[in-house]
């Protein structure tokens, strides 16, 4: 038997905020949908019952996102960016602040990729300009291939919470 390979990482944070979303799912929002399937199956012909063909269709929905995020919190591996050993190095978890050839300042934060929100700056560990910065120290020049063409990140300051 080998060793079971290391899954995507995810924060602490980002792993509570899918627990949160499967016990909402299963502890709220499907019972509900149960309830109402149940009492519109009560009601007679159910080929023409819209409460009863959305409320099936409903859960449907819910019982695939329960069983995707049950996949995704099984592979995923926590890393706390509070314990990372090299501070002065962008890894994991990192808050980046970074500055364009403008000089236009921007921080982000490195995060897993079931967690990223690109408006409140998180952006996935596989992000093009995640992995341009990894690794990188203050002062450090990146070069990030776009879409829209290169650009060049000079690395500012990097904080770990």
């Amino acid at each position: 038997m080998g060793v079971k390979p290391a899954g995507p990482p995810i924060t602490p944070a980002g792993m509570a905020a899918l627990k949160a979303r499967y016990d909402h799912l299963l502890g709220t929002e499907r019972p509900a949908i149960v309830e109402i399937v149940s009492w519109a199956a009560g009601n007679g012909d159910r080929s023409e019952n819209g409460d009863y063909l959305y409320g099936r269709k409903k859960m449907r929905e819910i019982d695939r996102e329960l069983a995707h995020l049950a996949r995704r919190m099984k592979v995923l591996r926590v890393v706390d960016p509070a314990a990372a050993v090299d501070r002065k190095r962008v890894f994991f978890g990192a808050r980046v602040t970074i500055a364009d050839e403008d000089d236009n300042h921007q921080t982000v934060q490195l995060v897993g990729d079931d967690e990223q929100d690109a408006a409140a700056g998180r952006i996935g560990w596989n992000a093009p300009l995640a992995r341009a910065l990894r690794g990188a120290a203050v002062g450090d020049v990146r070069v990030v291939a776009l879409p829209s063409g290169s650009r060049e990140w000079e690395v500012m300051a990097i904080a770990y919470d």
